[in-house]
């Protein structure tokens, strides 16, 4: 299950850094790793689990890889918490 991957992907604090520098637009491997206190491939690591998690995209640039944001990855997961929310509040 692809949301079961979601949840571990964002389990991670580096992870969900990541994640809202990517929130603000497209970056580079290198220009991401310049915010994290881990090394370059740390985060190529942490990238990889995102992707694999459908929560975020890459495409080529030159020699690059450019990194934003799967907005189709974070729909599936909304959709899937949404149930949760059925206007009845009493359960809380």
């Amino acid at each position: 299950m692809i949301l079961d991957d979601a949840f571990v992907a964002i389990s991670d604090p580096n992870r969900r850094f990541l994640l809202e520098e990517l929130r603000r637009g497209p970056k580079t491997v290198n220009e991401l790793a310049a915010g994290l206190p881990v090394s370059r491939p740390a985060v190529s690591q942490h990238l990889k689990v995102l992707l694999d998690a459908g929560l975020v995209s890459a495409r080529p640039e030159g020699t690059r890889r450019v990194y934003a944001i799967s907005t189709e990855g974070f729909l599936r997961l909304n959709i899937w918490l949404d149930q949760f929310w059925d206007g009845d509040t009493n359960g809380l």
